[in-house]
């Protein structure tokens, strides 16, 4: 979290508490909310003290959060949020829903009743505006910016005049809580919920082991019994799934095995299917929305007026889903040869695994691509964000992950990189708060 050294406001930034006219505009010139380094490390200590927690996340994870916020308009944020509501509106149709399942795997056409939990929606604001690269089920970092947004609160008063887009942190862990309890209550309506697992390999040794740690403070603080275990600690006896001597009711799910093929989830699989256990976010989830070939019939005009979704649900799709292709045998030439407009992503990939710009391609990594499903998506390059002249790098490159639920848009966040991906690793970057205007009394999203 690197300190940017103390400048003098621009013009119209904010500090007098009147809304900010072109507000994205302030991602060139504005530095005046950028993070003290050390007021950012003695907010989260507090944060995370008051919790319970004792890791210092400064010192553990220096990248995880960027040293300045990202400015997003309203008009953005309300694009995106017809975006999402547009996702909804076909993944809701029968015939999308025959398409999406014909190339998942079987254990997805298992409907356990909810719609999975937390989606991530990542975009890149374009010229055209945004663009929704892809979706995922299990996208981290909402409960971490809830910590970060109260970290900006306290120690940046420049803030005062701005709005976080579209909760404030303190509301941010209600909502969480109860996404959780309509997964629950949607799958077990008549049951109360006393003992979740968080779940994900080796959890101790994942990157946002933290954010567990904040999961199961939020939920035990709600009576909740909660445990944080490696799947290998499940098994399934007397119709319950039990990790050591506890029955388990609900597994709050980060692992990547979206399917949970691999033997050591066999378990899981098997209370998952038995409707012995709750699983969000679940298999099915992840095949409906977050496999990347699905991408392919959110952009394809044809397709989605066969679905009868309405006409301004497809404009708004069009317009704001990148042309993606499935890769294949017959058309790997073609794409070959126009590389460099494109980005590739393995079809069920995640956390940009295996992902490439075209243009840094290499023939034996494209060899190599052929024994697992791509897609090829339109390239979108990203948003930029001025550090200042004098840090390095100078500008950071920016994506915003919107969290929603049941096409409910509830957080919004940045995060800021140098690379072909987001990586957690470039000085200065990580996770940003989003400011945006205040909403007007009476105004809704257009």
């Amino acid at each position: 979290m690197a300190k940017v050294p103390a400048q003098p406001p621009p013009p119209n930034c904010g500090n007098s508490g009147e809304p900010v006219a072109a507000i994205e505009t302030l991602n060139q010139t504005c530095y005046c909310l950028s993070l003290d380094e050390k007021a950012l490390r003695l907010a989260l200590e507090a944060d995370l003290g008051m919790r319970g927690l004792s890791l210092s996340m400064a010192e553990t994870h220096p990248h995880l959060f960027a040293s300045v916020p990202m400015f997003v308009s309203r008009a953005h944020l309300d694009a995106m949020a017809r975006v999402i509501g547009a996702v909804e509106a076909v993944v809701a149709t029968q015939r999308f829903r025959n398409a999406a399942l014909a190339w998942a795997p079987p254990i997805a056409r298992y409907d356990p009743g909810s719609p999975g939990g937390l989606l991530g929606y990542d975009f890149h604001l374009s010229v055209a505006g945004p663009q929704l690269i892809e979706i995922n089920t299990n996208p981290g970092g909402a409960l971490l910016n809830a910590v970060l947004g109260r970290a900006h609160r306290s120690c940046c008063a420049d803030a005062s005049g701005l709005a976080m887009a579209p909760k404030e942190p303190d509301d941010i862990e209600d909502m969480l809580f109860e996404v959780f309890m309509t997964e629950w209550r949607l799958q077990r309506p008549s049951s109360a919920l006393g003992s979740v697992a968080i779940v994900d390999e080796t959890p101790t040794q994942q990157y946002l082991y933290p954010e567990f740690l904040l999961y199961q403070e939020l939920l035990t603080r709600h009576g909740i019994e909660v445990t944080i275990c490696d799947p290998g600690d499940l098994v399934g006896k007397e119709a319950r799934l039990w990790q050591g001597g506890r029955p388990i009711d609900f597994v709050y799910n980060r692992l990547t095995d979206f399917a949970l093929e691999q033997p050591a989830h066999a378990a899981l699989s098997h209370a998952y299917l038995g409707g012995e256990v709750v699983v969000s976010p679940h298999p099915r989830a992840h095949a409906l929305y977050a496999d990347k070939r699905n991408l392919t019939l959110l952009c394809d005009e044809a397709f989605l007026r066969a679905t009868g979704i309405a006409d301004d649900a497809i404009v708004t799709l069009i317009a704001g889903v990148p042309r993606t292709q499935i890769m294949t045998a017959a058309n790997r030439d073609a794409l070959w040869a126009m590389r460099r407009d494109l980005f590739f992503k393995p079809a069920t990939g995640y956390g940009s695994k295996a992902a490439y710009r075209g243009d840094k391609l290499t023939k034996r990594v494209w060899e190599e691509m052929t024994a697992t499903p791509y897609v090829a998506q339109a390239l979108v390059a990203p948003s930029m964000r001025n550090m200042g002249a004098t840090l390095t790098p100078s500008a950071l490159k920016a994506d915003i992950r919107v969290f929603a639920y049941a096409g409910i848009v509830k957080l919004a966040a940045a995060r800021l990189y140098q690379g072909q991906t987001t990586n957690f690793r470039t000085s200065g970057g990580g996770f940003a708060p989003v400011f945006t205007e205040p909403r007007h009394a009476g105004e809704s999203v257009r």
